[in-house]
């Protein structure tokens, strides 16, 4: 799967903007980043194998990603599986996650939990070595 450049974004509204709300914001973040230690991108490389595995066995039954519960808004966030690759892929190149919408109005049916993943792709693995 192939990540999603910097330059397909939609342009910025405020571009050359001399009055751009955000311009005093755009190097505060830089300094808070700290670049992934080998235990992260090792986690962050596990995570994307374990992720494609998912997405083989799952998305053929009409799941479409994985819903996360947010620690800081206390809600469900649903992202297809394009969309999580492509977030844990850009962790992994740049340090940090670029923002991105949401699902439009998802179904909740269509989206199960990280552990739901592993404990499916566990059953499987299981049941496919007993034979």
């Amino acid at each position: 799967m192939r990540r999603v450049p910097h330059d397909v974004l939609p342009p910025d509204p405020f571009a050359d903007d001399p009055d751009d709300p955000a311009a005093g914001l755009a190097d505060f973040g830089d300094d808070l980043e700290e670049p992934l230690d080998a235990q992260a991108r090792a986690e962050l490389l596990a995570d994307l194998s374990d992720l494609a595995v998912y997405q083989a066995l799952l998305e053929p039954r009409g799941v479409r990603g994985i819903v996360v519960d947010c620690g800081e808004c206390d809600q469900p966030h649903y992202h297809d599986w394009h969309l999580l690759r492509s977030s844990l892929e850009q962790l992994l190149a740049d340090g940090r996650m670029r923002p991105h919408e949401p699902a439009y109005d998802p179904d909740p049916a269509n989206y199960v939990s990280w552990e739901y993943c592993r404990g499916f792709a566990d059953g499987v693995t299981t049941t496919e070595s007993a034979y």
